[in-house]
């Protein structure tokens, strides 16, 4: 915690410190200042700033700092850059940037401009560029580079080593030599620690890896980072369904994906987008939330329909109006913690068929619980407050009802979403909240219908 608070600090004071030269009109000063900056804190800077002052630190930024800077941006501000440029120029930008990370740029383009900027490329950047681009950007082929070193598995180590040395630099994150045939099927892995420690007269094949697990280039990103977590690896191979080498994973792929997972589901269950920029126009980020806030209305007048039907028993007394809230209150904040414990438990891979089962019933459990322990304060509240018994009754039977139905919706919402093809995180919230208030109100005033 310390360290982030003084990397605040430090971007607070770097955003100050440019803010005030910007303002004095010292260009000259400005470019300086930024240019000395690595290019990930040039990227939180820029995302730190408002509109209008980031399109002036983007050009002031040096162009041959414009791809790595680029490449760390969100991807709400790579496409607002991206779509200013022509294919020319952003094949210019983009030069040097690993195919990974590249292929994540361009797919945010149009189809037609992906193909234009491809044809200004060099054939060879172009044809690793395509192998990447051909899989799903939420796959595993979305995330390999085919920047890797192999070799056979007859070479002795010394000719290996000679074959390193021969290389200015090996690529990064380079923990194993991947070992392949000659038809290029993936065979072994051969760790660089061995590569450095053993005799050089020993083969490949002695010393490799045999017993791995190369990854499937259609397995869904999210499993490719469980794995990753799982099994603590620095990088992997990938293959295609024929045991064939395409390329290799690397750990920066997968703390991208672990991010843009959890950033996806915080934001997705307010209706936002995951790189939604905190600085984009009034207009912009109006139009993107007014949609949610239609959905929203949709579903709060199903409340406002139930609550209108039992008008009179609310008009007759008064003490209904002032406590109905609270019940639905409670099952949405009961919702809510179920919901995103699933989601989470979803996402890390942690519930199937053998144990969706078990936790409604726990769910169920604890809103009994919870529903008998906060029906007890809450019928003695409506005592103390009303000297009303029937309504202390009414006050803890829709207590329990509501509690328990928001902690099994909550566990049971996200499994349906799923299977309906529908993100939970988005979709799931909206849903919850309008469970629990039709069930909350209509099991208040519904009680205090048959009993008053």
């Amino acid at each position: 915690m310390l360290q982030t608070s003084e990397n605040t600090n430090q971007t607070q004071e770097q955003l100050e410190a440019l803010s005030t030269a910007l303002e004095s009109g010292s260009f000259v000063r400005v470019r300086q200042m930024l240019n000395k900056l690595p290019s990930p804190t040039i990227a939180h800077l820029l995302e730190s700033s408002p509109h209008k002052a980031r399109e002036i630190l983007w050009r002031l930024v040096a162009k041959e700092n414009e791809g790595d800077v680029l490449n760390f941006l969100n991807e709400d501000i790579q496409s607002d850059i991206l779509n200013k440029l022509s294919p020319k120029e952003v094949a210019s930008l983009t030069e040097g940037l690993e195919t990974d990370d590249l292929a994540d740029i361009l797919q945010q383009l149009p189809e037609q401009v992906i193909n234009e900027v491809l044809l200004a490329m060099g054939d060879q950047d172009r044809q690793r560029l395509e192998a990447v681009l051909f899989y799903p950007e939420d796959t595993a082929g979305g995330l390999l580079n085919t920047d890797t070193i192999t070799v056979r598995r007859s070479h002795t180590l010394d000719v290996v080593l000679r074959y390193l040395r021969r290389h200015n630099e090996i690529p990064s994150m380079t923990d194993n030599i991947l070992v392949v045939s000659r038809e290029d099927r993936l065979v072994g892995l051969l760790p660089l620690r061995k590569v450095l420690v053993s005799d050089p007269n020993l083969t490949v094949s002695e010393i490799m890896i045999t017993d791995f697990e190369a990854i499937p280039v259609s397995m869904p990103d999210n499993e490719v980072a469980q794995l990753f977590q799982r099994m603590d690896w620095v990088s992997a191979p990938v293959v295609d369904e024929n045991g064939k080498l395409l390329g290799r994973i690397t750990i920066d792929d997968i703390v991208d994906v672990i991010r843009e997972d959890a950033d996806h589901s915080f934001m997705r269950m307010a209706g936002l987008g995951e790189d939604d920029d905190t600085f984009a126009p009034v207009f912009k980020t109006a139009k993107r939330r007014a949609i949610w806030l239609g959905v929203n209305l949709i579903t709060a007048f199903l409340a406002a329909i139930v609550i209108s039907r039992f008008s009179d028993t609310i008009n007759e007394i008064v003490a209904l109006a002032v406590l109905m809230t609270i019940v639905a209150s409670m099952g949405g904040v009961a919702g809510n913690q179920t919901l995103t414990l699933v989601i989470r438990s979803m996402a890390l891979g942690q519930i199937g068929k053998t144990n969706s089962l078990w936790l409604m019933r726990r769910e169920l459990g604890v809103g009994l619980l919870n529903g008998l322990l906060w029906a007890l304060v809450a019928a003695l509240i409506a005592i103390f407050w009303f000297s009303d018994n029937k309504l202390a009754y009414i006050f803890a039977g829709a207590m329990i009802i509501t509690i328990i139905v928001a902690a099994l919706s909550g566990a049971l919402l996200p499994i349906l979403l799923k299977k309906l093809k529908i993100d939970p995180a988005l979709a799931g919230s909206v849903v919850l909240t309008t469970i629990t208030d039709v069930v909350g109100f209509l099991s208040f005033l519904g009680l205090a219908a048959l009993l008053y």
